[in-house]
Parts: C-alpha cells; structure tokens; sequence
C-alpha cells in the first residue's frame, strides 16, 4: 500500500513499506528477484535471471543487500515480487482514545494478543483533527487509531469481538465496522491525505517528514515522548505512524525561511533519532538515512557496521558514482 507517486522499483531501493506491512511485510521480504545495473554498466539478477523461488540458501542474499541501498551500489530497474491472496472478507474500523499513550498501549495490546491485524495506523489528536477536516469526516479531534482485518467471514467476526474488548479495556470509543469497499476507501483516503492535511495546518508553509521505528514495547513510551517533546520545542508536528511495526512518522510544518524554527526542526528530529536508537530501535524505519541521518547511521551500526558497508560499496562502486556522498 504504497503512497501516491511510488514506484516498485523505487520502494524496494528505499527498503520502504505501507500501512499492511504490520501483516504483509515490508518489501524486503516480499522482494524475491532484483535486475540491478551495477556502476560499471554491468547487468545483474540477485537471485540468478528467471529464479523466483519463495526462499532460498544460495550465497550471500544479494537481493537483499539492494533493497534498501538507497541508489548507492546500482540503479533498480525490474522487481520480481512475492504475490498475496485477497481475503474473503474485510473489515475497518475507527477508533478514538482519551490520550496518544492510550491509543499506542491498544496497539501493542492487539499485537501481543495475537490478533492477525493487517492495518493498524496511528495518528495523534493534531493529526486525526487536520485528516477529518481536509478530508470533510466530521471525526473527533482525539488521538486515534485505524484498523483492518482480514480473513474469513467467520473468523473476521471473532477478530472483530476481540478487537472491540482490547479498544474498550483502553479507553477507546467510536467503534463501527465498516465492511463495504466504497466505505473503507474513504477511511483510507484520509489517511493517504495525511501529508496535504498536516501541510494545510499551516499553508505557505514547507513539510519535513521523519521517522523512527522502535520494539513494539518500547513504542507507547517513546510515542508519548516525542509528544511532549513536540510540545515543549513549539513544533507543528502531527504525529503518523504504521504503529502495528512500531514504526512512527512526525510531519514537521515549518517557516523554512525562520532560521531559528529551521534549527528546531532539525535539532528535535536529532534528538526523535536518538531517542529511538536509545530504547533498542532504528533512526529509520523506512524513510532511509539519505544525508539527514549519516551521523545517527554511525550511531546505530558502530563504526565497524559503518567500516563493512563502506567495503562493500567501494568493492561494487569504486569510483563513487552512485549516489556520492548520500548513506556513507
């Protein structure tokens, strides 16, 4: 479930995924087959030309070593990909939450219950009012989870009655299922509109979005942090995330011609990453390390991780055409 202006191609070198990785995965493990034009004008099949096997143990996983590589060892040019079935039946759901620590603490709830969710997306009080007026919903202006299930008619019902306890014993309200396509397509949609709904807060105004990932227990403090930090800095910053992953999305609306507000931004999104890498997760759960994020890769990896992934790519791009200066 990718954004609008995605390509295959570009997801799978930017190691990105969409609101049903928390069931589907992200695209690294639906990836199964690469064709790669290496820097020196090479061709490349990661996992051999024609082969698209569902696992395998042959050498090194080179595909896996592309997706992700953010255009630094060679350009993606064709995606062999792993296919899923449509459920029988679906379900979606709109919860609401008296606090973003309620609504984080549902979530973690839902997973460590076993519920095979396949969406579940947060969006905080700031985030879930600027949707529901964008997008016309009339929903509360309170932190605010979305769900999906899948499965059979039968067991959707049973997820359903699960879900509903797990939402109530948190604090949470509003639940009504709905089931029919042009329904769901229209909850959806306003969580695609997240983007132009934060940039409308604030309009002349530029959009900087960041994101971290972090375990699923340590994800309701973290959350809660980033909240008051936001707070504390002054920041226009609705919190989004794909929290079923615990991953987190902060779409920073700023003056980009307030030099004091442009350093805000950067310094709190300095301080989101590390806060991350200190409760045990990543700086980037999907959004890539670009330029922005260099100096919290060497954090995250150590110096000897950082060493191994400037080998590799002085072994595949010695020249430093691809890319230079971006990652590493």
């Amino acid at each position: 479930d990718p954004g609008a202006d995605a390509s295959l191609c570009g997801m799978a070198a930017t190691g990105a995924s969409g609101t049903n990785a928390v069931r589907y995965g992200t695209m690294r493990p639906n990836v199964l087959n690469l064709r790669v034009v290496l820097p020196d004008g090479r061709l490349l099949h990661t996992a051999g030309p024609g082969r698209q096997p569902r696992k395998r143990a042959a050498g090194y996983d080179l595909t896996s070593l592309f997706v992700g590589s953010e255009g630094t060892l060679g350009f993606l040019t064709q995606a062999t990909l792993r296919l899923h079935p449509l459920p029988e039946a679906t379900a979606v759901t709109v919860a609401s939450f008296p606090s973003v620590g309620a609504a984080v603490a549902c979530t973690v709830q839902v997973l460590q219950a076993a519920v095979p969710v396949a969406r579940i997306e947060f969006l905080d009080e700031v985030m879930a009012d600027a949707c529901s007026r964008f997008s016309r919903m009339g929903l509360p202006a309170a932190a605010m989870l979305l769900l999906e299930l899948h499965g059979s008619r039968h067991s959707l019902a049973e997820q359903q009655q699960q879900t509903e306890e797990i939402v109530r014993q948190n604090g949470g309200c509003g639940l009504a299922w709905a089931e029919g396509l042009e329904e769901r397509e229209q909850l959806w949609s306003m969580r695609h509109n997240a983007w132009y709904a934060a940039l409308a807060l604030r309009p002349g105004c530029q959009g900087y979005s960041t994101d971290v990932c972090v375990p699923i227990s340590r994800l309701p403090d973290v959350v809660v942090e980033t909240k008051q930090d936001l707070q504390a800095s002054s920041l226009t910053g609705p919190m989004v995330g794909h929290v079923g992953d615990g991953n987190f999305h902060c779409l920073l609306i700023f003056n980009s011609q307030d030099p004091e507000e442009a350093q805000r931004v950067h310094a709190f999104t300095q301080r989101l990453g590390r806060r991350a890498l200190a409760a045990g997760g990543t700086c980037t759960g999907e959004h890539g390390v670009g330029l922005g994020k260099r100096a919290l890769l060497q954090e995250e990896l150590g110096q000897e991780g950082l060493d191994t992934l400037r080998s590799i790519k002085a072994a595949l791009d010695p020249h430093n055409l691809m890319n230079p200066g971006k990652v590493l």
